[in-house]
């Protein structure tokens, strides 16, 4: 076989090696809420019945989760209701005042009595607000994650995370803003920040399915569509460098715990698509770590080049195999159909080695836009059915009496157009799991190593690299890197949620923050 696929694999897996990242519309609220809408299912939870009422009705619900239970359980008698007594009967407090705003009910409590002195209220006005919440699937309930949240027409942003929530904190200047939700297969979401500031919602997405006549008349040549995307690089893709301020987070999970977490915001130097990864350059800003070590008694595991692999999953700038043309021979390529992002058309391309080739190379799916060939979105592993062989591209050292197979390497990447016109690097994500077992034990455990970041501002203005003495060099144990640890940590900086399980790492290390390891 050619070696082509097998150096490529390395390239791109080498960097990571494991040692044992509005306007107010109020005007006819009383014609909305008064009108009639019928409720036939009467039980079921909260957010089950408002949802139903706001199919009939055509709006959608915006509410707190801590004053509204969207999982109580309740039953109420069917019948006609106005829209108002509907969300009084559903919710059960009569307190609450329904807020019609465009195509949105705000559902909130009364504002308080007047009389209360401003400086009790506010003694200082925070510059900054913070809108909240999660992101579900409209139909099936099941948490989104990935999904974009950012400021029409700026370079602000986040994503949610495995669990669907999110957090964004924005700058008093953008109360008046519109955020946008967006998800490849879902129909995106603009809505006035201010309605959401200060508020925990919860948020659902509806899937936008694409007409089987919009997909056969779509069809096109997979081959010539990546051929396209490559070509077009200089059209999408900025060849001026630019900052990007990003946040990054790896951990280590032993046995489905978390065993290490570490958290940072970055500065990154991004040069342009056609200069290599390894001239962009990374300055840390601040950054924090949590180590359990009383489940780091019988293992040690650390992870090498975390930072260093967000850089070069930034495939747009070095191509892998399975994009390279030069690599066709080794994959099978298959125009999946069309889907869909922000109301653009999407190619989804298929990807997976061919049969013959034994050494273990890639498998996914890339999103391609159907009318500028930029790419916006790539979901590949390495192969399964080879993935053993894979092991030792990962393991940089270990101890002799541990036993290591790899079980699964995905990775995410996301790009998103911003106000330039130009696509630049939004999310990667990057899973690595292996069974590990001591020769003395009969039974292996699970352990897992992550790594994500997400751009949450871009900016092209008086780019510079970075003096030396600034650098952070992105291919060593970030984790080991020392750094102050301020107890104000984030401040107005924008993060990816912590899920559960990350959470509670948080709160049981609270206490023992080490400033210098």
């Amino acid at each position: 076989m050619d070696q082509t696929g097998n150096i490529c694999l390395r390239r791109l897996v080498a960097c990571l090696c494991i040692c044992l990242t509005a306007t107010d519309t109020q005007a006819g609220n009383g014609d909305a809420l008064d009108r009639i809408v019928h409720i036939s299912v009467n039980k079921g939870t909260v957010f089950e019945l408002l949802k139903d009422i706001s199919e009939q009705s055509g709006y959608l619900f915006v509410y707190d989760s801590r004053i509204i239970n969207s999982d109580k359980k309740i039953k109420i008698p069917k019948g006609d209701y106005t829209l108002r007594n509907a969300i009084y009967l559903i919710t059960g407090n009569n307190r609450l005042k329904p807020d019609v705003r465009g195509e949105y009910i705000l559902l909130r409590l009364p504002d308080e009595p007047p009389g209360v002195p401003v400086q009790e209220k506010a003694p200082v006005r925070d510059p900054h607000f913070t809108i909240s919440g999660t992101l579900s699937d409209d139909e099936t309930g099941s948490p989104l994650s990935s999904v974009s949240i950012g400021i029409l027409n700026t370079t602000t942003g986040t994503v949610s995370n495995r669990e669907g929530s999110f957090r964004l904190t924005l700058p008093d200047s953008l109360r008046r803003h519109k955020v946008r939700f967006s998800h490849i297969g879902y129909e995106s979401m603009d809505m006035e920040a201010e309605l959401l500031d200060g508020k925990n919602v919860e948020l659902t997405m509806k899937p936008q399915f694409i007409p089987l006549q919009e997909i056969v008349v779509s069809y096109a040549n997979p081959l010539q569509i990546l051929n396209d995307m490559i070509h077009n690089r200089p059209v999408n893709c900025s060849a001026d460098p630019v900052y990007l301020t990003s946040f990054y987070r790896e951990g280590i999970d032993h046995r489905r715990k978390n065993i290490d977490l570490t958290e940072s915001v970055l500065q990154i130097y991004k040069t342009g698509y056609d200069k290599r990864a390894a001239e962009d350059q990374v300055k840390l800003i601040k950054k924090r770590r949590f180590v359990d070590r009383q489940r780091t008694d019988t293992i040690f595991p650390k992870m090498r080049s975390g930072i260093n692999s967000c850089l070069i999953l930034d495939i747009i700038k070095e191509l892998p195999d399975f994009i390279d043309p030069d690599s066709e021979p080794l994959y099978l390529y298959a125009h999946k159909g069309m889907d869909v992002i922000d109301g653009r058309m999407v190619n989804v391309i298929l990807f997976r080695q061919k049969e013959y080739i034994k050494e273990p190379l890639y498998t996914g799916e890339l999103f391609i836009e159907r009318d500028t060939r930029a790419l916006v979105e790539i979901r590949f592993k390495v192969n399964p059915v080879r993935i053993g062989k894979a092991t030792n591209m990962f393991v940089d050292k270990k101890a002799a009496a541990l036993k290591i197979v790899l079980q699964h390497a995905g990775y995410t990447v996301s790009y998103k157009q911003a106000k330039d016109g130009f696509y630049y690097i939004n999310h990667i994500r990057g899973d690595i799991e292996f069974k590990v077992r001591h020769k003395k034990r009969l039974f292996a455990s699970p352990l897992k190593f992550w790594f994500e970041m997400v751009t949450c501002k871009i900016d092209p203005e008086d780019v510079k690299p970075f003096p030396r003495n600034e650098r952070l060099s992105p291919d060593r144990i970030f984790a080991e890197t020392k750094h102050g640890y301020d107890i104000n940590f984030w401040s107005n900086f924008n993060i990816i949620l912590p899920e559960e399980n990350l959470t509670e790492t948080l709160i049981n290390n609270l206490a023992e923050v080490f400033v210098n390891q």
